[in-house]
């Protein structure tokens, strides 16, 4: 059980950091990076907050990567409510300052870049089931045999797409944020010689039979102890 809550932690811990380089590279402030863009516009459009849109956009991609074939984890359901939870807790106690200079903002973007990509290197580590929006980076991986970071790439280019239509903000700090981020996961995955495609993650199902299942076996066991 001690594995179990230390892969947890870890997951737990991606999330925030995850959260954290979200709200990096919103207050980067020159141009919102591609999820965000959508998960802005769409916050607009609904009347809801950054936080609540990403957690329903969450559940709707997560639903797209199960079709592809990839496993529901519990971290698939743990990223799709709690990173969106850390954002609007981040972002309403102000933590995070906002870029004094475009300069700045460059430098704020890019390390948030990486942040999210180290982050993804812990939640996805822990086995637990992918991100949604990993899911289906893993997905196309395996479907197309193209670099993680092109798939990636592709991913973040459609969000931006759509999320502008809706109304989302667009700038110079998109655009790095497209084109970048791919390459910053790869990068960050092969410092820590790290393939997602080697791992096996956990189903719900297994978690569940982990966690209560040898309970119900020693209670069984108990029981006919008792009888004998």
């Amino acid at each position: 059980m001690r594995q179990f809550y230390n892969r947890l932690l870890r997951l737990i811990w991606g999330l925030f950091l995850y959260a954290v380089g979200i709200v990096v590279t919103l207050n980067a402030h020159i141009g919102y990076a591609p999820w965000e863009v959508f998960h802005v516009g769409f916050a607009k459009t609904a009347g809801i907050s950054i936080g609540t849109a990403s957690i329903i956009a969450g559940a709707v991609i997560g639903i797209i990567a199960l079709l592809l074939g990839e496993k529901l984890g519990l971290g698939t359901i743990l990223n799709m409510l709690l990173i969106g939870v850390f954002l609007d807790l981040i972002l309403g106690f102000h933590i995070i300052p906002m870029a004094s200079s475009f300069a700045f903002g460059i430098i704020m973007l890019i390390i948030g870049l990486f942040v999210i990509a180290l982050a993804s290197y812990f939640y996805i580590g822990s086995a637990f089931g992918a991100g949604p929006r990993d899911s289906l980076m893993v997905a196309l991986t395996r479907k197309t045999r193209l670099p993680i970071g092109v798939c990636r790439g592709m991913i973040e280019l459609l969000a931006v797409f759509a999320g502008w239509r809706l109304g989302g903000m667009f700038g110079i700090g998109t655009i790095i944020s497209a084109l970048t981020i791919g390459f910053c996961v790869q990068i960050t995955f092969r410092l820590l010689k790290f393939d997602t495609t080697e791992i096996q993650h956990e189903t719900l199902g297994v978690t569940y039979k982990m966690l209560f299942g040898n309970k119900k076996e020693q209670l069984n066991e108990d029981e006919i102890s008792e009888d004998c």
